[in-house]
């Protein structure tokens, strides 16, 4: 299905928080990101790795539209068997404050949950 996009950024006041979820929202993509921001450089099999409940299509489709968004680069060297590395690109690493404040508050909302789980 293909993805709907905003011809302009001023259709409302949260016209651009929209379209910038749009670029790294979903299960995976900023999973991917995080993971780009902590390695550097990825291969499919390493993202894999790191991502194990994530299907071989949807990584691979999660990967092109990030590619396509301008946020990462692929780069297929010229060997056999072909290696492909992901990165970020400098547009992509723009993300990474959002990306650190999506953790920084997982990270206390999972401590929160634990503690009423827990009832400390």
């Amino acid at each position: 299905m293909p993805r709907i996009r905003h011809t302009t950024l001023t259709c409302s006041p949260g016209c651009t928080v929209e379209a910038t979820l749009e670029l790294f929202g979903g299960k995976w993509k900023a999973l991917i990101l995080y993971h780009l921001f902590e390695d550097g450089v990825l291969r499919f099999g390493e993202f894999r790795r790191r991502m194990p409940n994530v299907t071989q299509r949807m990584l691979t489709n999660q990967l092109r539209e990030l590619e396509a968004d301008g946020l990462i680069s692929r780069t297929v060297f010229p060997e056999v068997p072909p290696r492909v590395e992901y990165e970020l690109t400098d547009l992509g690493k723009t993300l990474k404050p959002v990306i650190q404040a999506l953790k920084k508050w997982g990270d206390r909302y999972a401590h929160a949950l634990q503690g009423r789980e827990t009832g400390t």
